[in-house]
């Protein structure tokens, strides 16, 4: 018995040595986040150093995708690593524990953690029924009534008028857990967050690696900024000369922002940026800055697009990309898209590869464990990571019917890139439109009509994946349970 114990202990240890060495991973997802909104993409009106300098010392993918223009569907995606076909949350307590990332990294021996904004199910399909030991403000909800403490007053009021009925009414329907009962008179949402995920690391089981995702309900709508984040940015919004061009252009069934000119906006963004820091700076205060990956990314394109109910606030232009929020055009589903590893990953801007929100954590299992999971969409881009290869080439698919021209002015769309070339299926018109997106990024010059070759090429190859995955069987990959 005592030999018995003795081999129990040791393997205990060799598991503890094992598992330290094992980099820990921060991932950072910022809600309808846009590619021009940082300042290393290019935006002169948002301040955003710390990201800039993840950005400067890490990988940057020019060509990184979301999987899906709006927020469901896109983390939908991200978590099962598949493409979000049947554009809802499916049902992620029924995913088998080999495909499932969560487990995988728990059975690797991490400490996993989830804070912010889920969107894609509760009890078996919540964070802790998926797999995460730890979650903090997650569940159903897409938003707050106010990022300013009590945070969900109306939507509290509301369930309780509304309890016993079948119908919610509008606005947001789930109240954001935990942070009402935990904030004080004037905590601001983003901050709140960051103090979790920040006391997570700190008061982590140091003889283990951690995985933890922070997931802001920022920048999503309410635009609300702290006051002095919000004077500040408005100041330097009255100084900055926008030249002659318009504010706004009509898009689809609305209009397309085409100026970064709201203060509290940039006050939004400018304040993730310095949470952000204050991660970065505890990772240092640890001793863990050398050893952990951290993840900065989007759910999809910044808010630019209004439909045709009503002139709603618009929070950023996506330009030179085209459209925004909702649209399949460029500015809906490029997003910033940064891995940072200091000492192992090499800085780079990478131009050519071609590279998806679901592509995120098989990568962070293949850097961390080795482990490639089979059977999903989702590719591990550790190769192009470490400048073996590029994903120039690469043909990937989005799909999108479930069409909001009264809010955000976009119609049913279909589109395949492969390569070079990006082509758009509008089902409700039933035309087609192409472009080069590595010449012309803003999508301006239709070549449709002009390269009828390549035209049927991409529909041919669009045809052929609707044809594999537009089955119940896929469609449905994870029903809920009877």
């Amino acid at each position: 018995m005592r030999f018995f114990k003795v081999i129990v202990l040791f393997l205990l240890f060799v598991q503890s040595v094992f598992s330290q060495g094992k980099p820990n991973i921060v991932m950072i997802v910022v809600d309808d986040f846009g590619y021009h909104d940082i300042g290393y993409h290019g935006s002169q009106i948002h301040q955003t150093p710390a990201i800039d300098n993840l950005a400067k010392t890490g990988v940057v993918f020019q060509n990184g995708y979301s999987s899906y223009p709006r927020c469901t569907p896109s983390r939908y995606g991200m978590f099962t690593g598949t493409y979000p076909v049947n554009e809802s949350k499916g049902y992620l307590g029924g995913i088998p524990s080999e495909k499932n990332f969560i487990r995988q990294f728990n059975e690797a021996g991490y400490k996993t953690s989830y804070t912010g904004k889920w969107h894609i199910g509760g009890e078996e399909s919540s964070p802790t029924g998926f797999g995460f030991h730890n979650s903090y403000a997650a569940g159903h909800a897409g938003g707050v009534d106010t990022r300013h403490y009590p945070f969900n007053t109306k939507t509290l009021e509301k369930a309780k008028a509304n309890e016993g009925k079948k119908k919610k009414g509008h606005g947001e329907k789930y109240p954001v857990l935990n942070v009402t009962e935990d904030g004080k008179k004037g905590d601001y949402l983003s901050d709140v967050l960051t103090d979790a995920t920040i006391g997570f690391i700190e008061n982590r089981d140091k003889k283990k690696p951690f995985f933890t995702v922070l997931a802001y309900y920022a920048v999503h709508t309410p635009i609300e900024a702290k006051k002095e984040d919000e004077k500040r940015n408005q100041k330097e919004i009255d100084a900055f000369d926008y030249g002659d061009g318009p504010e706004y252009i009509k898009e689809g069934t609305g209009r397309r922002k085409m100026r970064q000119d709201n203060a509290a906006y940039a006050g939004m963004v400018e304040n993730v940026d310095e949470n952000i820091a204050r991660v970065v700076a505890t990772l240092k205060k640890e001793g863990l800055d050398k050893n952990t990956i951290i993840v900065v990314t989007s759910d999809h394109g910044g808010l630019s697009n209004g439909g045709f109910k009503g002139q709603r606030l618009l929070a950023t232009t996506n330009l030179p990309f085209k459209a925004g929020k909702g649209w399949l055009y460029e500015g809906g589903i490029r997003v910033p898209y940064i891995i940072n590893w200091p000492g192992t990953l090499k800085p780079k801007f990478d131009q050519e590869s071609i590279v998806l929100g679901m592509d995120i954590i098989p990568t962070l299992l293949d850097l961390s464990i080795e482990k490639k999971v089979k059977g999903i969409d989702g590719k591990s881009f550790k190769s192009v990571l470490e400048g073996k290869e590029t994903w120039e080439d690469r043909t990937v698919f989005w799909r999108s019917i479930k069409a909001r021209p009264h809010s955000t002015g976009d119609g049913k769309t279909e589109v395949v890139r492969s390569g070079d070339y990006k082509l758009l299926y509008f089902k409700d018109t039933d035309t087609v439109e192409l472009y080069n997106v590595v010449k012309d990024e803003g999508e301006l010059n239709d070549l449709a009509s002009a390269e009828p070759q390549k035209k049927k090429e991409l529909m041919e190859l669009l045809k052929a994946w609707k044809k594999e995955y537009l089955i119940p069987s896929k469609v449905k990959i994870y029903p809920p349970k009877k």
